[in-house]
């Protein structure tokens, strides 16, 4: 049986007649190999493996629409896509296959049939990520040093928890984003806090949506509260800022996985696609703008 076996494609005559139905991928990968998500000429990217391999399979051209495109280096443990195809598609056998068929960094973990209202991008509600730090002297152990970021030992876990509860709510972000053009920064950023674990140090960043870098800007500039190079009332300070702030470093991708995604009932969806598409802005009073 060939890996096409997993999807029962109709002759021209009736995939023409068919409705194309909406199916939910769940993916993880190992970001280090790709030049993250984003399909680009010439280059390895998660959507470019997942598109090109999907497409062999249907024998048709397959096209992803994702919850978050992250960006070279990051992982995940809980990324979402959909795609449409006239197809008739055996779930459970195609979840099989495509763990045979794609590459050992890249799996799709559930495929299944999704209302036509889901869209992966639009009608999520949260994201989570988590970024990893190790504290120990030697660092972050080989089996782990794809996905842990080692840092010095003594940092103040007190002070980067006072920093990162300066940061939650509704705020422009512009200090902490690569801005793009027409793209607003403002984001609410719905918990941020920090668990230790013997020498693991794991931030827990949840937010309705993230801006180009903006998770590991927040965890670069928290860790230099938690260094002593700065303050937290430093880091709340960086919300009245409407420009990316040079003075906020950008922690190393390898240490971010995005972990899950949130989606309303199906019956909310379509109210969420079209408030997720209304730009955001920040309250006037609160010391902070919109873009």
């Amino acid at each position: 049986m060939t890996v096409e076996d997993s999807v029962d494609s109709a002759d021209e005559s009736s995939t023409d007649a068919r409705v194309p139905a909406r199916f939910r991928l769940d993916i993880s990968y190992d970001g280090t190999d790709f030049t993250g998500w984003a399909r680009q000429p010439g280059l390895r990217t998660v959507q470019g493996v997942l598109e090109e391999s999907l497409s062999k399979v249907f024998r048709e051209p397959v096209q992803l629409t994702v919850a978050g495109r992250t960006d070279a280096g990051v992982h995940a443990e809980g990324q979402v896509a959909h795609f449409d195809t006239t197809a008739e598609v055996d779930t459970d056998k195609l979840v099989h296959r495509m763990a045979r068929f794609l590459p050992k960094d890249v799996r799709i973990k559930e495929i299944r049939l999704a209302p036509p209202e889901f869209d992966a991008r639009f009608s999520a509600i949260r994201r989570h990520y988590v970024y990893r730090l190790t504290t120990a002297r030697y660092g972050a152990e080989p089996l782990q040093a794809r996905s842990i970021v080692a840092c010095r030992p003594d940092v103040d876990l007190d002070a980067m928890r006072a920093a990162s509860g300066k940061l939650l709510g509704l705020h422009n972000f512009a200090a902490f984003c690569r801005r793009r053009e027409g793209a607003t920064t403002v984001r609410e950023l719905q918990r941020f806090d920090w668990a230790r674990h013997g020498d693991l140090l794991t931030a827990y960043v949840s937010a309705d949506a993230f801006c180009w870098s903006m998770v590991r800007s927040l965890v670069g500039a928290v860790l230099a509260v938690g260094e002593g190079r700065r303050t937290p009332d430093w880091a709340g300070s960086l919300l009245t800022e409407t420009e990316r702030s040079s003075s906020v470093t950008v922690a190393p991708a390898h240490g971010l996985s995005l972990v899950a995604v949130d989606y309303p009932a199906d019956a909310d969806l379509a109210a969420r696609n079209a408030q997720t598409r209304e730009v955001r802005t920040v309250p006037a009073g609160d010391g902070c703008c919109g873009s």
